[in-house]
């Protein structure tokens, strides 16, 4: 007890930094383990599904190889492995993958069981399951038969109205199946951190995850509900230990107490969209904002509304949404009643561009109050990913945010912030 009264008398009398034990480095180590481990049981269960669901997706070998007999009269033995918009994929020991359109298709005997969805297929609900034949495959005078294991062949299809041709484990997982909640999740997530030790002390720490989950999992269906999640956040500090002045003359020793600068934003958001036709869907969404530099305690948003996919390709895709909403915000400082419950909506653009050697990925919201109209607040967030190794990425990020109605306080609060970050990404892919 004597030990511990004189560090604490010797720490305010400034003889002393830190609590024995408690150093700078100490305290970050600890956090930044307590965050590993935090983020690997957080990750357990998605992954170990992955992994099921990637183990129970595994094809039987084929019996025999395919055999494909192209137009001008070359037959290529091997497998076949998709057709999409007219475009058949075979996949030849010598040749690897090849894709060719049906007018060079002379035949094709394909021994895996197959499905062709055609123009006249119904992909929602599972009344359409009886209307999908699965059999092995011929293609033959520019039209597809299924031959069941047992049961007469299905009545020939055109190769022009042939749509998808997938195989039997595809057609139950996303057309008759869903994933479980832990599965099908796809995304990226990214981390950054400095480190500084001098006479000022100084980290910073930051962070994001935004995983997806779309029913089905396959770009080329159209989709029945999407669930998405999203956080980010940032955390740094800047410290000066405390010190003493010397006397100098007639002027006595002064003792100039530590100082500590602080910033912290943090952002969380959860969406559901169900989809009543390809490009439309109606969504409900929640999201949480902290930042203590625009002195932001907790604004919290409840609310929903209706989404347009208004750009869809394999390369690009945007969403435009509108939404009304409950707001709550809640502030660190200023005089009493500045706490406000707003009546307003979201207004919101999120793009997405997929190339070789870039990701880009953007996202706009502006969103007014119905109440108060000075009480409006409007984000940007961009996020530049660069392929550097298999799943890893190298990423440059900006975070933009706009708050029009800060209390009143000292020092003075500005309206915006922006941030700026570069860190390492994962990309966390589903293997459903």
């Amino acid at each position: 007890m004597t030990l511990l009264w004189a560090t604490i008398e010797k720490r305010r009398k400034g003889k002393m930094d830190t609590f024995p034990g408690r150093t700078f480095r100490s305290v970050l180590h600890r956090g930044f383990c307590l965050a590993i481990v935090i983020g690997l049981l957080c990750t357990i269960p998605i992954c170990a599904a992955q992994d099921k669901a990637d183990q129970d997706k595994k094809p039987a070998p084929n019996p025999a190889p395919d055999v494909l007999v192209l137009s001008n009269g070359d037959t290529l033995h091997g497998k076949f492995v998709s057709e999409t918009a007219g475009k058949v994929t075979f996949h030849s020991d010598p040749l690897g993958d090849i894709s060719v359109s049906w007018d060079k298709i002379k035949e094709m005997h394909v021994n895996e069981k197959l499905a062709v969805l055609d123009k006249t297929v119904k992909l929602r609900g599972k009344k359409s399951q009886q209307q999908v034949p699965v059999g092995t495959l011929e293609v033959a005078d520019q039209a597809v038969t299924v031959h069941p294991e047992n049961a007469a062949p299905a009545a020939p299809i055109q190769v022009k109205d042939a749509q998808f041709i997938i195989d039997e484990a595809t057609l139950n997982n996303e057309i008759y199946h869903q994933p479980d909640f832990f599965a099908g999740w796809s995304g990226p997530a990214t981390f950054g951190a400095t480190l500084v030790t001098a006479t000022q002390n100084q980290y910073a720490v930051s962070g994001a995850i935004g995983l997806v989950r779309v029913v089905p999992t396959v770009s080329w269906l159209d989709p029945h509900d999407r669930t998405s999640m999203d956080f980010s956040g940032s955390f740094g500090k800047i410290t000066q230990p405390g010190y003493v002045v010397p006397a100098s003359g007639s002027t006595p020793a002064t003792y100039v107490a530590a100082t500590s600068t602080k910033t912290a934003i943090y952002h969380a958001d959860a969406e559901r969209d169900e989809y009543f036709a390809p490009r439309f869907f109606g969504l409900g969404q929640t999201a949480f904002d902290h930042n203590f530099g625009q002195d932001l305690d907790l604004q919290q948003i409840y609310g929903g509304g209706i989404g347009w996919t208004a750009i869809k390709t394999p390369k690009q895709e945007m969403d435009l949404k509108a939404t009304m909403q409950y707001e709550k915000q809640e502030f660190i400082t200023g005089a009493a009643g500045t706490n406000q419950n707003l009546v307003g909506s979201t207004f919101s653009a999120a793009y997405g561009l997929h190339m070789k050697l870039l990701t880009l990925t953007q996202s706009l919201s502006f969103i007014p109050a119905y109440n108060n109209s000075s009480a409006y607040s409007a984000n940007e967030t961009d996020t530049f990913a660069f392929p550097a190794y298999k799943n890893l990425s190298f990423s440059l990020g900006t975070m933009d945010s706009y708050l029009n109605d800060p209390p009143v306080s000292l020092p003075p609060t500005k309206k915006n912030s922006f941030q700026f970050t570069m860190g390492l990404t994962y990309a966390i892919k589903s293997k459903y």
